[in-house]
């Protein structure tokens, strides 16, 4: 039986075939017992759990990193390369879910429907008629990341009537037209979606020249890294009124978010939801394990992170 090293918790039905065909350890174990860190052939974790490099170095069995999740930020690969260890994720999989949870807070924000839901049951509607929103049927969106997320967003999207641009690492010649320039995107655009990896290539990638391009008529929503954004640029665009406001999924330091964010009444925020549905976490929970089965039987992961 194959000795496992597992970061983070998973759901029952997950947790119950790996400890069937898996010796499965924690980080409190491999403190307890030093020789046990000889026996890890694979990690499994998830992409908001850190993979601490000093605990991949004593590893000397270490084949694997599984987890369960897109982002790879988390992992450190160039370690993980150098030692011939296969990294691998989740992809496809979560798709879906992500361009529902962005389509649904740009909906909530423009609308804003939790003010509206507030105003309802404070009873506010017997005495007064409810401020009138903004609609996103014919806005021009900018997306930030035009892989697979961001494209299945976008095809959403097309079904609201709005004008798409896209900015990323190169033109992929898509039906959409492309702008490497990301604050002439931001300045084209009315709402401007955040969808690509983590890490420091993309790191405050949107800042406040950024920011301050998109407007004060201009909205923000990222459903991708918190570490993509300058977040004290964000704050200061959300409290002058720099930018109209934003829907935020993910942050710097979460769940020990700002506090200042929870003063502002122009910003949605949600824990970290994008791949948070029952059927979405299931699927990519799975796919983390085949992934793990894959790599012992046959000595190939169903679908490895490319290296850079």
């Amino acid at each position: 039986m194959k000795t496992v090293l597992q970061i983070g918790g998973f759901a029952p039905e997950i947790q119950a075939q790996l400890d069937a065909e898996f010796r499965c350890l924690d980080l409190a174990d491999l403190e307890r017992e030093a020789g046990l860190a000889d026996t890890v052939s694979a990690i499994v974790t998830r992409s908001n759990q850190d993979v601490p490099a000093d605990v991949v170095r004593r590893l000397p069995a270490l084949e694997i990193i599984a987890t369960c999740g897109v982002g790879h930020d988390l992992i450190p690969r160039a370690l993980a390369a150098e030692r011939g260890i296969v990294v691998a994720n989740t992809p496809g999989v979560l798709n879906a879910a992500v361009a529902e949870l962005c389509i649904g807070s740009l909906l909530a924000l423009l609308r804003r429907l939790p003010q509206a839901d507030r105003f309802v049951r404070d009873g506010r509607w017997k005495t007064a008629a409810f401020p009138l929103a903004t609609s996103v049927a014919g806005k021009h969106v900018g997306i930030v990341g035009m892989g697979r997320i961001g494209k299945e967003i976008a095809r959403k999207l097309e079904m609201f009537g709005v004008a798409l641009a896209y900015h990323g690492r190169t033109d992929q010649r898509l039906a959409w037209r492309y702008e490497a320039d990301l604050a002439a995107l931001a300045r084209d655009c009315d709402i401007l979606i955040l969808c690509a990896p983590g890490g420091a290539d993309t790191h405050h990638l949107v800042d406040a020249r950024v920011l301050e391009a998109l407007g004060p008529y201009g909205y923000l929503v990222n459903v991708a890294r918190g570490s993509l954004v300058d977040e004290q640029a964000l704050l200061a665009a959300l409290e002058t009124g720099a930018i109209a406001g934003a829907a935020l999924d993910v942050f710097d330091n979460e769940p020990d978010i700002d506090a200042r964010f929870l003063a502002l009444d122009n910003v949605l925020l949600t824990p970290h939801l994008g791949s948070a549905t029952h059927e979405t976490r299931a699927a990519m929970a799975q796919l983390m394990l085949d992934n793990v089965r894959s790599w012992f039987r046959s000595g190939r992961a169903l679908t490895p992170v490319d290296p850079d």
